[in-house]
């Protein structure tokens, strides 16, 4: 019989929504009976997208409507699994915005996402994702014409020291909620930047806290970035102070994750060593907005009491192959009593 892992693994929600919908009641019991199923299933947490809101909206009412639904997950029986947020900026806020009024923004907005994992996580929860830099907001000229390449890479380095007071604010408020961040690099075609894993360390140079550090995502810096090298200087730099908060575990499609082209041995013998914290298999599944933000031409995974059944995977077969596929990777890298 082949062994397995008792390693903490936490699954994301991107299988069944990119948007939590607090304020509707019957749509929270879905999402509890999505908890239950894969709490039975063995996974230990779950990883949760908090979705944006428009410029002038109400942020103590979304908090609000967060602890509403943090409540009825506690009268449901699922409260007391951990969960983790998934958190990203957009144009209306950017914390890197040359513009001190869009800043000051994007600051009082990040920090109601600090609240509200606040509320879901619990003591030492976490906030990971593309809050750097406004997801896919890709520059161009004043004639709208697209920048790239070196050009892209000098207009990147005028934004982030735009960032670093109010970031620096931010840390600060996540350490007293007693919050992590984890800004995840995103790959190129997804987002001009950051990118890799040491955009993200260098940015976070000159940073004392250790509560800011950097989500490593398979599907990003993996398949999708440098070679193994830059990987594994990565992990040592990161894990040598303390910023390595975060691992996705992501097919390069992201899609399912059991028989994926994920580099496991690679992956798991640098990580394993040096990461301490849950991993989180992360399927996105072909459900509003992926299906046109990642140009999604797959079959969707149909969610039990959301769709009909059909022929492709169920999204509970795919989360269930995902966990025991991992399990079994971290039991062949782990060392035998």
């Amino acid at each position: 019989m082949t062994s397995t892992s008792s390693r903490d693994i936490y699954f994301s929600f991107f299988m069944f929504t990119a948007d939590l919908r607090p304020d509707d009641d019957a749509y929270s019991r879905i999402l509890v009976e999505h908890c239950r199923a894969l709490k039975e299933m063995g996974y230990t947490g779950f990883d949760v997208h908090i979705a944006s809101q428009p410029v002038g909206g109400d942020h103590a009412q979304d908090v609000a409507s967060y602890v509403e639904l943090k409540r009825r997950f506690d009268e449901a029986g699922v409260g007391d699994v951990p969960f983790t947020t998934n958190v990203g900026t957009t144009q209306r806020f950017d914390i890197t915005s040359p513009y001190q009024e869009q800043r000051a923004q994007a600051l009082d907005y990040l920090k109601s996402r600090v609240d509200i994992t606040a509320v879901l996580g619990g003591d030492a929860a976490l906030m990971s994702g593309p809050f750097l830099y406004p997801y896919g907001a890709f520059p161009v000229t004043d004639d709208g014409e697209p920048i790239w390449s070196d050009a892209l890479q000098d207009w990147m380095a005028q934004r982030y020291p735009m960032a670093r007071s109010s970031f620096a604010e931010l840390v600060e408020y996540a350490a007293a909620k007693n919050v992590t961040l984890a800004i995840e690099p995103v790959k190129s075609w997804e987002t001009p930047g950051p990118n890799m894993v040491s955009e993200v360390l260098d940015f976070l140079d000159g940073f004392e806290s250790g509560s800011a550090g950097v989500a490593l995502d398979t599907a990003q810096v993996l398949m999708e970035s440098e070679g193994p090298e830059s990987f594994r200087r990565n992990v040592a730099r990161a894990s040598s102070q303390d910023r390595l908060h975060s691992v996705h575990v992501s097919a390069p499609d992201r899609g399912a994750v059991a028989d994926s082209w994920i580099p496991w041995d690679l992956m798991l013998r640098e990580l394993e060593p040096v990461f301490r914290g849950p991993y989180l298999v992360e399927v996105f599944n072909a459900v509003p907005p992926f299906v046109d933000s990642m140009r999604m031409s797959r079959r969707r995974f149909w969610r039990p009491g959301e769709d009909e059944p059909t022929d492709a995977s169920s999204a509970y077969d795919v989360a269930a192959s995902a966990l025991s596929t991992l399990r079994e990777h971290l039991a062949a890298v782990s060392p035998q009593p």
